[in-house]
């Protein structure tokens, strides 16, 4: 497989070459535009054991998936006997990077940050724990491990950010970071700062690994776009 990520950082899409065989995994709703000799396979968003009650347990965290997760309930799949392209791009508009995992680790991702991954990556979702609930970074995160590529997208340009210690981030501009690190949500200074200052929670990452930052923060879109809207 071979892929490009073209148009970032503010339109980026991702176009992805494949060869025989070869397979990715995408949203529903990602593709743009592919190959005409190349398949789609649809599916729940979750693993599925066999029989009926399989189906319904599938069809529940399929939905978990989308009311917490920010992700569609259905994935689709790409592949061809002798290969293709598909370009893919996000719902907002921003970048796309690629993370590898070798099998020993694990990428943890943010609401709505997941875009595709290669077959070998296994996602599920991870209660993040009342710190993310009140930090703004949603009830859910996403664990992707196993071994392969998951691309992530992002509101505006996204920076890779090595920890070595400890460092702190706004919450509404994380996109993704390693499970290695350990992280807690507080507020920046008192109870002023965080009446006041606009700033309001904090994420506190502290060990070694990376952190993926998102330039723009959808949070502060929306609290600016809602007061603009018609009764």
């Amino acid at each position: 497989m071979v892929y490009d990520i073209e148009h970032g950082p503010a339109f980026a899409w991702l176009r992805v070459g494949l060869g025989p065989g070869e397979r990715i995994v995408a949203e529903a709703g990602a593709m743009v535009r592919q190959s005409t000799k190349l398949e789609v396979e649809t599916r729940l968003n979750a693993s599925r054991k066999g029989g009926f009650l399989g189906l319904i347990v599938a069809l529940f965290v399929a939905l978990l998936r989308r009311a917490f997760g920010g992700e569609t309930m259905f994935v689709n799949e790409f592949w061809g006997p002798e290969g293709g392209e598909v370009v893919l791009a996000p719902k907002l508009s921003g970048h796309i990077t690629r993370k590898t995992l070798d099998g020993a680790r694990t990428l943890f991702v943010q609401t709505g940050g997941y875009l595709a991954s290669t077959p070998g990556i296994d996602t599920r979702l991870r209660f993040g724990g009342l710190r993310t609930l009140f930090g703004g970074e949603g009830l859910m995160l996403l664990q992707c491990s196993g071994q392969g590529d998951v691309f992530v997208n992002s509101y505006g340009g996204i920076t890779e950010v090595r920890v070595d210690g400890k460092f702190v981030v706004d919450t509404g501009h994380i996109v993704a970071f390693d499970g290695a690190l350990d992280f807690k949500v507080r507020s920046i200074g008192g109870a002023t700062s965080f009446l006041f200052s606009g700033e309001g929670l904090v994420c506190e990452f502290q060990g070694r690994g990376s952190v993926f930052i998102q330039s723009r923060n959808l949070a502060a879109l929306r609290g600016w776009v809602t007061p603009l809207l018609p009764p």
